[in-house]
């Protein structure tokens, strides 16, 4: 919201945010995000019968989200032994979480099946095989889902591509792997297979690559029950939900993807003469992205005379590194001019020691000047969760804002931080010129 020409977030003065917590800060208005989750509610949950979301906790996971997530009545979809933590250190209830990730390591499997994860969803036979002895020696059974890789390819960049037959990710539907899995599970005490996971990308605008998914998947699973007797009671059709960056995008409705999924499956059941399983969802950016800003300081402003000109912010690839990763986009504006008349175009660059440092380019800016608040859009999603300490930079605040109160979330790191837990070994000091001692 633009007040006055000073941008607004959460009821607070984005500029007052950056004097009063310093910058680089990220700022997530909480109302936001519990608007989207109940427009997830309205146009799918009760909408649509035996259904579930799932927040896929990659996209932004601090232990306040864990809450946030967990008072909503959604699921948390966690993928790393320390997100499994967080959400416990939370008190998420752990029932409704799921446990993804194509590297599962033992250690990480032993965690999820004790910390009781209501979802194992596996990624292939050989983790499977694993996570059955691991069961089976604990006296535990898994409750588990496999994921597979259904062949589609999604309209996204090529590194955000997750279900097409070559993918790390999942079971490939071109041999009998599925059969295999399926036949392992029926066999063991240790494994109770409930369905079906796969997830075809990220960043997709529209529904075509799902439902095509859902398409093939459903196929197999008729000939799973046919020649198995397996009934898939659970099909976990994953997330990717696009949002909107630039201006002149549009945020797809959930409805969007969700009806005409429901649709499809709907048919799909009835032809083959399957009851319907019970359909899951795994939003993550769509949840949190576009709740979500980071505020940076600008430093510099360098003119090169009918080429570019470099606005260069407190931050940059350490708190973002979407742009240098995968060339994502961003708009952006002054926090005190925010509606003034455009100086024309600037590139918005970073501080780090790379070319590639920079956050967005081709945008329309007022006159910067040194000292200026600028505001970096639609950023909730994929930058708190992949920031780094590259060049040795500290990590940034977090602070939730909602109706003009603030608290925050995740404490600015400090310089005793970055060192923490190193240490000198005497011979590299000098104090001991022999070197290490032999093992």
């Amino acid at each position: 919201m633009i007040r006055e020409g000073r941008l607004v977030w959460g009821g607070c003065d984005a500029a007052g945010l950056a004097e009063r917590f310093g910058t680089p800060l990220y700022v997530i208005d909480e109302a936001l995000v519990r608007e989207k989750i109940a427009e997830l509610r309205r146009s799918f949950l009760d909408r649509w019968s035996d259904t579930q979301a799932v927040y896929a906790g990659k996209a932004f996971l601090p232990l306040a989200m864990c809450a946030l997530v967990a008072s909503e009545g959604l699921g948390l979809d966690m993928v790393s032994g320390g997100e499994i933590h967080a959400a416990r250190a939370a008190g998420f209830p752990m029932e409704r979480g799921y446990f993804h990730g194509n590297s599962k390591t033992e250690a990480e499997l032993e965690f999820a099946l004790d910390a009781g994860v209501g979802r194992i969803v596996v990624d292939g036979i050989m983790e499977l095989d694993l996570l059955r002895s691991i069961a089976e020696r604990k006296g535990r059974p898994a409750d588990i889902l496999i994921r597979v890789a259904p062949g589609v390819d999604a309209h996204t960049h090529k590194y955000v591509i997750t279900g097409h037959t070559g993918s790390k990710f999942g079971v490939p539907l071109t041999d009998d792997s599925l059969a295999r899995s399926v036949e392992l599970c029926m066999s063991s005490k240790g494994l109770r297979l409930h369905g079906f996971h796969f997830h075809v990308g990220s960043q997709i605008r529209e529904n075509t690559s799902h439902l095509l998914a859902v398409d093939i998947l459903m196929e197999h699973m008729n000939e799973l029950r046919k020649i198995l007797g397996f009934e898939t009671k659970e099909l976990n059709v994953g997330g990717g939900f696009g949002v909107a960056y630039l201006p002149d995008e549009r945020t797809p409705d959930i409805a969007s993807f969700t009806d005409p999924l429901m649709e499809r499956i709907g048919v799909g059941c009835a032809e083959f003469g399957m009851p319907r399983p019970k359909v899951i969802i795994e939003p993550g950016r769509w949840l949190v992205s576009e709740a979500g800003i980071t505020l940076y300081r600008v430093t510099t402003v360098k003119k090169i005379p009918g080429i570019v000109t470099h606005v260069g912010v407190d931050g940059g690839m350490t708190d973002n590194p979407r742009p240098a990763l995968y060339g994502a986009k961003y708009s952006a504006l002054l926090a005190e001019r925010a509606d003034a008349p455009s100086g024309g175009k600037v590139s918005i660059v970073g501080k780090c020691c790379e070319s590639g440092d920079i956050l967005a380019e081709g945008v329309e800016l007022p006159e910067p000047r040194r000292g200026d608040i600028l505001a970096v859009l639609n950023t909730g999603a994929y930058t708190f969760s992949m920031a780094n300490n590259y060049n040795m930079t500290p990590r940034p605040a977090v602070i939730f804002v909602r109706d003009g109160k603030v608290d925050v979330v995740v404490q600015r790191q400090t310089y005793d931080d970055l060192i923490r837990g190193q240490s000198i070994p005497d011979f590299v000091s000098g104090r001991n010129p022999a070197g290490p001692a032999s093992l």
